[in-house]
């Protein structure tokens, strides 16, 4: 008979390697020349680097490697799609299987810090000085590699803690709190300040404009998009967004309800719905398309299913019952224009999408102001690629101010 797996709320879902695993995992590399595993990250990581020095016991060298590349090593580590990256390029996916690369980079992550190797330091000052708003994944790697360079650069955020989606939108037993502390010590290593509880509106940018030498916003997406069915109103009806940061800040105001119901298809969605499933709840997910066209990863939705959370597809919400000014149950129309779904709730998590700010909607870049990270692109994209976009932004500003 077949048991659910459930890893209790904020506990580490899965180990990492040990040295000896990871040599053997590190050993199956074909160490190919111009290899393809390097051209598939986004972030230029270069797995075939830091593999090939860890083939050869050079820990050190592979933890200086990633570190230097990728200053979110740790969290992409743990959340990184890599099935659909890197390790769906590997030349060994046409032997047997793609070499594990997400579990050998976050085994010489953990080495890192295990050992205290401290491989970043701020660059020589040059007297420029350059401002981040939002300490969310294209910030903090903006930020990183121009202190690197030698510039002052501080970050505005608006919450108590850097990280953004990693540290307020993230399930904590699929990336921990701890790992996300040290990808931002090791930033701050690199010589960035924070300003943290200050949050920047239009007004405040034009004075950073003069202030500063060049400015950077990547506030990401934190407006919950409009839920316009009838019951939306109803007291116990939460956007994904603040119903994830409440759980993991463990507001005293925040009550896991016994019944609930979370819609979406995206990795948000997942995470809502182990959340609740993790503090104890009977929980749900209701999709409007099939399990193939959710944008959640497959691995996700698996261990969604693992844990025994029932997924009904191919159901649009209706109307959202209530009594009393309370949840008490979700209407859902099928696909097929037939079918209908009744289920009863307590709570209902809508994980919809987000969508801009009204301080930083359109926002455009202009002569000094750059802008990246999800609020660029308009929807959630991967950790790995707002590194990337962090990366390129900061060569853009240095370009800028030559």
């Amino acid at each position: 008979m077949s048991k659910t797996i459930m890893t209790p709320y904020a506990q580490e879902a899965e180990k990492g390697y040990d040295f000896r695993r990871a040599m053997e995992e590190a050993s199956r590399c074909l160490l190919c020349y111009d290899a393809p595993c390097s051209e598939g990250c986004p972030a230029g990581t270069d797995p075939a680097k830091f593999i090939r020095s860890l083939r050869f016991k050079n820990v050190w060298g592979a933890a200086e490697t990633i570190r230097e590349n990728n200053p979110l090593a740790g969290c992409c580590a743990d959340v990184c799609p890599y099935d659909n990256m890197c390790e769906k390029a590997c030349s060994r996916s046409g032997i047997d299987r793609p070499i594990h690369i997400g579990k050998l980079q976050k085994f010489l992550v953990e080495q890192e810090k295990e050992e205290n190797m401290n491989f970043m330091k701020p660059g020589e000052p040059n007297g420029k000085r350059i401002a981040c708003i939002g300490a969310g994944p294209s910030s903090l790697a903006c930020a990183r590699e121009l202190a690197r360079n030698g510039y002052a650069v501080t970050i505005f955020e608006a919450n108590e803690k850097a990280g953004g989606m990693l540290t307020y939108g993230i399930l904590p037993s699929r990336l921990p709190q701890k790992v996300v502390d040290f990808d931002i010590e090791t930033i701050r290593q690199a010589g960035v300040q924070f300003e943290f509880n200050h949050k920047v509106d239009r007004d405040e940018l034009e004075r950073l404009k003069k202030e500063y030498d060049a400015v950077y916003v990547g506030v990401g997406l934190w407006k919950a998009k409009d839920v316009t069915i009838p019951g939306a109103e109803l007291s116990g009806v939460e956007n994904a967004l603040s119903y994830l940061k409440a759980a993991r800040n463990q507001d005293q105001d925040f009550k896991v309800g016994e019944n609930v119901i979370v819609i979406g298809g995206g990795d948000v969605a997942m995470d809502c719905v182990s959340t609740a499933k993790q503090l104890g709840a009977n929980a749900v997910i209701v999709y409007r398309r099939t399990i193939e066209e959710a944008p959640a990863n497959m691995e996700e939705v698996a261990a969604v299913q693992k844990m025994g959370i029932p997924i009904f597809t191919q159901f649009a919400p209706e109307e959202i019952l209530g009594e009393n000014g309370k949840v008490t149950g979700l209407k859902a129309a099928g696909r097929d224009g037939y079918s209908s779904l009744i289920l009863k709730a307590d709570q209902i998590v809508f994980a919809i999408g987000q969508e801009q700010t009204d301080e930083f909607a359109g926002l455009e870049k202009e002569a000094g102001v750059f802008t990246g990270g999800d609020m660029l692109y308009g929807r959630g994209r991967t950790v790995v690629e707002a590194v990337a976009d962090g990366k390129q932004a900061a060569a853009d500003i240095a370009e800028y101010l030559k």
